[in-house]
């Protein structure tokens, strides 16, 4: 299962097919500037692998977003991640450059925060950001998220955490 179509996007898993996309995008400079480095295609070809594993464990993880007519607009979905030992269900997004400032990130990011409330029956969510990543905590803010703490165990030294609590 994928989120619901929003009016501007769909949703689809990745495939193995998707390498080109995929590796242009996380190997891009400016996509991956809050990560110690782009990702290598080999890098996007796990990446890809890693999102099957959490389809078929979890039943979700990272999808493939495009625009109704199929261009590629990144990739957004629902990942466990460590923060301070202790496991959290994160909403997660990356847009390509040509379709960055165009709230592509916040309608996708949307639909995977009420999949996580109304699908998945999650107690919360977070979103992970490097504190310099001002564009990604403004998305995150417009989901309704606020700041939660900071995370000490993760590949930058201090990752800021916002999050949402669901009401049941």
């Amino acid at each position: 299962m994928t989120p619901p179509n929003t009016q501007r996007l769909r949703f689809r898993r990745m495939r193995p097919t998707d390498i080109d996309l995929m590796a242009d995008m996380l190997g891009d400079p400016q996509v991956m500037r809050f990560y110690p480095a782009p990702k290598t295609r080999e890098q996007s070809a796990r990446w890809i692998t890693w999102n099957e594993e959490n389809y078929a464990e979890h039943g979700y993880g990272l999808w493939i977003v495009e625009t109704r007519d199929g261009e590629f607009v990144g990739d957004c979905g629902l990942t466990w991640q460590d923060v301070n030992g202790t496991s959290r269900l994160e909403v997660g997004y990356h847009v390509v450059p040509a379709k960055q400032g165009h709230g592509y990130a916040t309608e996708a990011a949307m639909a995977c925060r009420d999949y996580a409330r109304d699908v998945v029956g999650s107690p919360e969510l977070v979103a992970i950001i490097h504190p310099k990543n001002e564009a990604s905590e403004r998305v995150a803010r417009k989901l309704g998220m606020h700041r939660f703490e900071d995370d000490h165990g993760g590949i930058v030294p201090v990752r800021t955490v916002l999050g949402m609590t669901f009401r049941s």
